[in-house]
């Protein structure tokens, strides 16, 4: 779903409506986006470490691939974070 597609045709409502609009698609993006990434690590990270289906729980050293598999995700998440923030700040003062 494209941001330009839900507010194309609000050129009936004052700036202020316009301005809450976007605010509200902004948001729904952003909610949308944090839940791909979730749903991404979930499937990775099941599909790495996950083995068997004997029991309800994981087991150890399935719980212990999870654990490592998430924080890895995290520490690169927050890498590319951090360097896309450098890469904006950089083109933001050229």
């Amino acid at each position: 779903m494209d941001k330009n597609l839900l507010v194309a045709d609000l050129s009936s409502l004052s700036e202020a409506d316009k301005a809450q609009v976007s605010s509200i698609v902004d948001h729904f993006f952003q909610i949308r986006d944090s839940l791909r990434t979730y749903n991404a690590l979930v499937e990775r990270c099941f599909g790495d470490c996950v083995d068997s289906f004997y029991r309800k729980s994981l087991g150890k050293q399935e719980e212990n691939c999870v654990r490592q598999c998430t924080e890895k995700f995290l520490k690169h998440s927050a890498k590319v974070a951090m360097r896309f923030a450098e890469l904006n700040e950089g083109s933001s003062t050229q």
